[in-house]
């Protein structure tokens, strides 16, 4: 995935992968399914070239399972793997050399109008085709605000990382090949 250097700082590679990636899969607790798990996959973004944030917004009707579900059930989580950066080589996507982030807290509306806008503009970047969906769908903003950081990125298990170690990561020393920008 990166560097034997970039590879010994988690919080930083968390954080870049968040960075890189454009979707992943956003797992709920199921109305449509009476409480079972439900994962969907959903496009995202943290931000913008030079401004990533590490929170994941994204871009959701009601029409959406995952949107009705939240409105019952904040709880959810973001299941993202390296897989689709082409930075595992021919690694299997479950092999633990292959990095995979697992975002867990609540998700919610983005209701402030400053972060709306922050939001709004860093989705539209990564996505530009949102900004064509249907206005009668009702689409909203959400972020997932965090409360557990679970990631693998090698053999010995997951890498403790804290929600405070994942913000305060620097996105500055990963290498260029792990966090160039198109």
């Amino acid at each position: 995935l990166t560097s034997t250097r970039d590879r010994k700082d988690h919080a930083a590679v968390a954080r870049g992968l968040v960075a890189r990636s454009t979707w992943g899969t956003l797992s709920t607790i199921s109305q449509h399914l009476h409480g079972s798990p439900f994962g969907n996959v959903a496009s995202f973004s943290d931000g913008i070239p030079g401004n990533y944030t590490g929170t994941p917004y994204f871009y959701l009707t009601p029409l959406d399972p995952s949107a009705a579900d939240v409105a019952a059930n904040p709880r959810a989580s973001l299941a993202i793997s390296a897989m689709p950066l082409g930075t595992c080589g021919d690694s299997d996507p479950e092999s633990p050399l292959c990095a995979k982030l697992t975002l867990s807290g609540e998700l919610g509306q983005v209701l402030d109008a400053q972060e709306l806008s922050f939001a709004e503009h860093a989705l539209f970047t990564r996505h530009p085709e949102m900004t064509i969906w249907p206005k009668d769908h009702h689409f909203r903003v959400f972020k997932l605000v965090l409360a557990s950081v679970f990631f693998i990125n090698g053999f010995g298990g997951p890498r403790h990382i804290t929600v405070e170690q994942y913000y305060s990561a620097s996105l500055v020393n990963l290498s260029r090949s792990f966090l160039h920008e198109a």
